[in-house]
């Protein structure tokens, strides 16, 4: 039997990783000719506020230092082929190896996400769970009332909204950055950087517990209609007592799946969030990348954004995959 399961699970993670090359091919392509095509100068972005300074011999020579002057096809090629050697190019930006840009940004990304991911996962189910099991009370409309409101709430205004409330006028929080200005690097505390992550932080969790929320709501509502359940009413379990006999194992899979499956929106809504609070992650690189035609920058971070997000994806599929029979015998949920 366990066989038969790692043979399955070999199998799907074949399918999966043939689904993610041809995936990151089409992503690179379509993210490269968006470059090319677009109105942004490289060459002028990389000089800089120097451009008068420079005459057309020397723009002449940046091009041919970064590959600018060959036609779009061979630029492409030239980058696919050293990407197949482990080399990620150079960033026009920064002037640094982009793996490094991409490792030291990803770091400060990282912890900001799964605050974020933490808190909204742990809220959103337990808000869900309580409006479920006080359906139709004033506490359940209210619960409803704040998910639909902040399910259509754009991160960035939410960000503005709480910079102007909790850094402007109450001075909770710093305004930016991830850091405190004009102090150095080796004097930064842990409390400094914890004091700077909150905000963008408590931004993204607050946004991000409708969805888990709402989805574990209705799912523990349809447990609580079973047969089963009204069969433990009848022998007199109760609130806290029902719930963790019959009502925890069957929404807490789904809802920790939708979690790890929500990793896409996670990620844009931190590029909207760093913008927001000048927060020195993968969003703000990105953004930065975009807006000065750095190719290289900007496909190695949409070669990392999307193998994030694959992963998460491919994690919540795992999930279903190993617990739940019926997904590896084609069934549906």
């Amino acid at each position: 039997m366990r066989q038969q399961l790692g043979i399955k699970i070999g199998a799907f993670l074949v399918l999966k990783g043939l689904r993610i090359l041809t995936l990151l091919f089409a992503i690179c392509l379509i993210s490269f000719l968006l470059i090319k095509n677009s109105p942004i100068d490289p060459i002028q972005a990389y000089i800089g506020a120097d451009m008068l300074k420079v005459g057309p011999e020397q723009r002449e020579k940046i091009a041919e230092y970064w590959g600018l002057e060959q036609p779009p096809t061979v630029q492409f090629l030239n980058w696919g082929s050293a990407l197949l050697q482990g080399d990620l190019g150079t960033s026009m930006i920064f002037r640094r190896p982009v793996a490094d840009i991409i490792g030291e940004r990803f770091l400060n990304s990282l912890v900001l996400m799964l605050t974020a991911w933490t808190l909204s996962g742990f809220i959103g189910f337990f808000m869900g769970v309580v409006s479920a099991m006080k359906k139709d009370t004033w506490l359940d409309r209210i619960i409803k009332w704040y998910c639909f409101t902040l399910a259509s709430t754009p991160t960035f205004w939410m960000g503005l909204l709480m910079l102007i409330v909790f850094a402007v006028w109450l001075g909770w929080f710093p305004i930016g950055l991830g850091v405190p200005v004009g102090v150095l690097a080796e004097d930064v505390t842990v409390g400094d950087r914890i004091q700077h992550l909150l905000l963008p932080a408590l931004t993204l969790s607050v946004i991000g517990v409708a969805n888990v929320a709402l989805h574990t709501r209705q799912k523990l509502i349809d447990v609580l209609a079973s047969d089963y359940v009204l069969f433990a009413r009848a022998r007199g379990e109760r609130g806290f007592l029902l719930f963790w006999r019959h009502g925890l194992r069957n929404v807490a899979l789904p809802a920790l799946t939708l979690q790890f499956a929500a990793f896409s929106e996670l990620f844009g809504g931190a590029v909207l969030a760093e913008q927001v609070f000048s927060y020195p992650g993968l969003g703000q690189a990105t953004v930065e990348a975009g807006l000065r035609g750095d190719v290289p920058l900007l496909l190695g971070l949409v070669i990392f954004s999307t193998l994030f997000v694959f992963a998460g994806n491919l994690i919540a599929d795992l999930i279903y995959y190993v617990v739940d029979p019926r997904t590896r015998e084609g069934r549906t949920l």
